[in-house]
């Protein structure tokens, strides 16, 4: 099958090379002329386990191109995938101006009939206006449908390759006919195919996303009430996550969420409840748990070591949002490292993936080392923000005797407090109480 995909970021890229794999011929038309260039190389723009060498494969084998000519992309394909992105907007709805930009083009590039899927996260009614857009520019038919991406940044690949579900929103037996032919490679473990009208579909993703982030910022408040009691939040944690109703994803306490999709479409979706007229007060206390949850280690470094940190020195393990990928956007670890310069303090971080976006979006005061251990020397503590497994297990002995004073700031709970406090550390985690208690000169 000819298929173009329109947009080369996150989704757009890991799309189209797993439909090339399956035997498709793709054509990803993006307007940088410089990364469509370095795409053409093998060259990948963001770090995603087994990306790469799905790319490079799919390139040798002439089954995947890279292009800016949008229009001719169009032409050569039967099926288009809009994967551009849909920022948040000042009111925190999504901005659709790339989205029917794209639009516009197809409209104005088409030849005959074409089938228009809209891969970006968008809010319900976007494929209606998708279309009204592109039948404004031509007099071909055009049949535009919701097939929303559910990747989890880290394991996108997979995700793709063998999906829990696949959603369709269509409203044409034809398009539903082809949409089910084309996603048949990936139904080898089952038919995990849900289709749908399209508004259903368009609110499903956002559903979705919204749903984990609510589960996140409940299990944070708990960890703040467990906090309060002397409770322990993984006790709870476990207690609750046993019962089957509920299910133990999503449930681990830590310094909130971030990335490109959670804190866009809880805000994008509680904007279109607001607009329609729905109760949206659910998903606003979500992203204000969320908010503060973000400074919970920097509040706690300030109660610490007082206000002024001139004179101070932070480690830091751990930039991106979460483990398995350099994305930086919305990450926590930005909230702490930027309140800790303000305050006269030197951070010295490492990140196994993410240190080259750091350096483009953080401060420029912030200094980075290629080895982990290499960040601890004289700090006066380490902070920690995203669970790498090379953090799980380090040498603790190192790390104590490597740090000027023993005090970790542990925003992900990877650690235990009872060994932490065995090896004389003073450790503060998220839900679990403080242990160990050093001097601070």
């Amino acid at each position: 099958m000819n298929i173009a995909v329109i947009g080369t970021g996150y989704v757009g890229l890991v799309a189209g090379a797993c439909l090339a794999e399956t035997g498709n011929h793709v054509i990803c038309a993006d307007v940088d002329e410089d990364k469509v260039r370095r795409l053409n190389q093998g060259q990948i723009p963001i770090y995603e386990p087994g990306l790469k060498p799905l790319v490079v494969r799919n390139l040798d084998q002439k089954r995947l191109t890279f292009t800016t000519d949008t229009a001719g992309a169009v032409r050569a394909s039967h099926v288009i995938f809009i994967a551009v992105g849909t920022p948040p907007d000042e009111d925190g709805s999504a901005d659709l101006q790339h989205v029917l930009a794209v639009a516009r083009t197809i409209g104005q590039a088409m030849d005959g009939e074409r089938i228009v899927i809209t891969k970006s996260t968008v809010p319900v009614g976007t494929a209606r206006r998708v279309r009204e857009t592109i039948e404004a520019a031509t007099e071909h038919p055009v049949h535009v449908c919701s097939n929303p991406e559910f990747l989890k940044e880290g394991a996108a690949v997979d995700d793709f390759m063998h999906p829990d579900r696949v959603v369709l929103g269509v409203d044409d037996p034809g398009a539903e006919k082809v949409l089910r032919e084309l996603y048949a490679p990936f139904m080898r473990r089952g038919d995990r195919l849900l289709v749908m009208d399209v508004p259903s579909a368009e609110i499903t993703k956002y559903a979705a996303n919204s749903m984990l982030a609510t589960r996140i910022s409940f299990m944070n408040a708990v960890a703040l009430l467990c906090e309060k009691t002397g409770a322990d939040v993984d006790m709870v944690r476990q207690g609750v996550g046993t019962d089957e109703r509920i299910g133990s994803a999503f449930l681990f306490p830590g310094v909130g969420y971030g990335g490109s999709c959670f804190p866009k479409d809880v805000k994008a979706l509680a904007r279109t409840m607001k607009d329609l007229g729905a109760p949206s007060e659910i998903l606003d206390a979500v992203e204000s748990v969320n908010e503060a949850q973000k400074r919970i280690l920097l509040d706690r470094i300030v109660h610490r070591f007082g206000d002024n940190l001139q004179g101070r020195r932070f480690a830091v393990w751990g930039l991106a949002f979460k483990p398995n990928t350099d994305d930086m956007r919305e990450a926590p670890s930005r909230v702490t490292i930027q309140g800790l310069v303000e305050r006269g303090a030197e951070v010295v971080a490492h990140d196994p993936e993410a240190m080259d976006e750091a350096r483009r979006v953080l401060d420029a005061r912030v200094r980075y080392r290629e080895i982990d251990y290499d960040c601890l020397a004289g700090a006066d503590a380490l902070v920690i923000h995203t669970e790498w497994q090379p953090y799980r297990f380090p040498d603790f002995r190192r790390i104590r005797s490597e740090l000027g004073l023993p005090i970790v700031f542990d925003g992900r709970n990877i650690w235990s407090p009872e060994k932490m406090e065995e090896l004389g550390f003073e450790y503060h985690s998220i839900g679990r109480g403080t242990v160990g208690s050093v001097s601070i000169p």
